[in-house]
């Protein structure tokens, strides 16, 4: 053995490692993801979904969740490098455990009626499109009184917070918590615009707002739609925000709705931030890094971080709207938010 390999040798035992043997794989001309282009079919997993709705307890589970696992992020489970997404399933007369955590959460419901969920002791109702927020160490319990499944997109942080050894876990010490607060009040108070009650104060990073209702999003949608183009990359896109400083629902996810207008042709784009789409109606395609992802209503996408991406609507008559949520409020926070123009392929 010579002399150079003898001291490699020693340096394992010691706690230490020769920069120059690893420097290419430390400082990577340009970023690329563990995560890889991928599409969750609505319509495949769905039935599945009902069928563990029907052998499968709330008390067994407590949360009888799908989650969305990218092929290249498997141990442990993640839908993009920082986020998480699931399908969750309540039936008609179901109560879902309460607890909290350290991850910021939101819902964003597919279908059904009649349910909630009590956030720090407000109850939020639940309509198709609507997004909930549960922000990081409130508790949260879910209960369904409606006459058909309960069904939503479950978003989660958690994959970010646990990389940074940060993350905290409680039950609440009865299935439920009790009910102190006006029903749908963050979102009675703040989901006017602009007006904003003048008698409260910020309390935390978090948007006030509890439910961003389907009706507000819509209505905005249309109403924007009708005056302006939009983005040639997104189309008509418009962002959840913060009523108090403008900025994201959440200080580590911002959530977005856009609008294709038919037979939208995206211009390609790419940026640091790691996306995940779900199609709230009609019918098209992403490509991402050349690969194309067709998709339909309820389907879930992600698009790696410095993937290039551009959206296409393929249908001639309909429009096509997408929401969306992304690490952009982190990666603009650390200073390592990029984008630039970029052509994916056909």
């Amino acid at each position: 053995m010579t002399t150079d390999e003898l001291a490699y040798k020693a340096l394992e035992g010691l706690g230490a490692a020769p920069l120059w043997r690893f420097y290419g794989n430390l400082f990577p001309a340009q970023p690329k993801s563990r995560a890889v282009p991928y599409r969750w079919d609505w319509r495949e997993l769905r039935p599945h979904l009902l069928h563990f709705s029907k052998t499968l307890s709330l008390e067994e589970a407590e949360r009888r969740v799908l989650m969305l696992v990218n092929p290249g992020l498997t141990d442990p489970p993640a839908t993009v490098n920082t986020l998480y997404a699931g399908l969750q399933i309540i039936l008609p007369g179901e109560t879902a455990q309460a607890h909290r955590h350290t991850s910021n959460a939101f819902r964003f419901i597919l279908e059904g009626d009649g349910a909630w969920t009590t956030v720090n002791g407000e109850r939020v109702f639940m309509a198709p499109g609507d997004l909930l927020l549960t922000p990081g160490w409130h508790w949260h319990d879910h209960t369904h009184r409606g006459d058909a499944p309960m069904i939503w997109l479950d978003a989660l942080d958690y994959p970010l917070v646990n990389a940074l050894e940060a993350g905290f876990y409680e039950q609440y010490p009865q299935r439920l918590q009790a009910v102190t607060k006006p029903d749908d009040a963050g979102s009675r108070q703040f989901l006017h615009g602009r007006l904003t009650p003048a008698w409260l104060t910020q309390e935390g990073p978090n948007s006030p707002v509890t439910r961003y209702t389907w009706q507000e999003t819509e209505r905005a949608l249309d109403a924007v739609a009708d005056t302006a183009d939009g983005s040639d990359v997104d189309g008509v896109v418009l962002e959840y925000t913060n009523p108090w400083t403008g900025g994201p629902v959440m200080p580590t996810i911002g959530c977005r709705v856009q609008r294709l207008r038919p037979g939208f042709e995206g211009a390609g784009r790419r940026h640091t931030a790691s996306t995940i789409f779900n199609v709230v109606r009609g019918e098209g395609a992403t490509i991402v890094d050349g690969e194309r992802l067709e998709w339909s209503e309820h389907d879930t996408f992600a698009v790696p971080g410095w993937a290039s991406y551009r959206h296409v609507n393929t249908s001639a008559s309909a429009d096509a709207v997408l929401f969306s949520y992304s690490d952009e409020p982190v990666m603009r926070s650390l200073g390592l938010y990029r984008t630039e123009d970029a052509d994916p392929g056909a």
